[in-house]
């Protein structure tokens, strides 16, 4: 069944430790993902990307937000936010600036 005409599909993002990234799908298909590294406690957002075919349709946001909910809910790290989309997005949103370094 196609969907051609709604903007609208369910991203689903799911954590890929292995490759130190969070993975936006949508029908099971990557269309995005945000790349971080570790260090001391941290998670240092370093880079997001979105398919081109699928900018402007909440992708990036989704990926933000479900990242940043699994660091959240693991409670055991702080975020750098290095990457200027997870930067931008963190700031449009204080209820996540706690997430965030001092």
């Amino acid at each position: 069944m196609s969907d051609q005409g709604s903007e609208q599909s369910t991203v689903e993002v799911t954590h890929d430790p292995a490759r130190q990234r969070w993975v936006a799908r949508i029908d099971g298909e990557a269309v995005g993902a945000a790349h971080y590294d570790t260090a001391d406690g941290l998670i240092v957002f370093t880079h997001t990307e979105v398919d081109d075919a699928h900018e402007g349709r909440g992708v990036g946001s989704a990926l933000a937000r479900g990242a940043l909910d699994e660091v959240r809910a693991d409670g055991t790290r702080r975020v750098i936010a290095r990457c200027p989309f997870i930067k931008g997005w963190i700031d449009r949103h204080p209820d996540y600036q706690d997430l965030t370094r001092p």
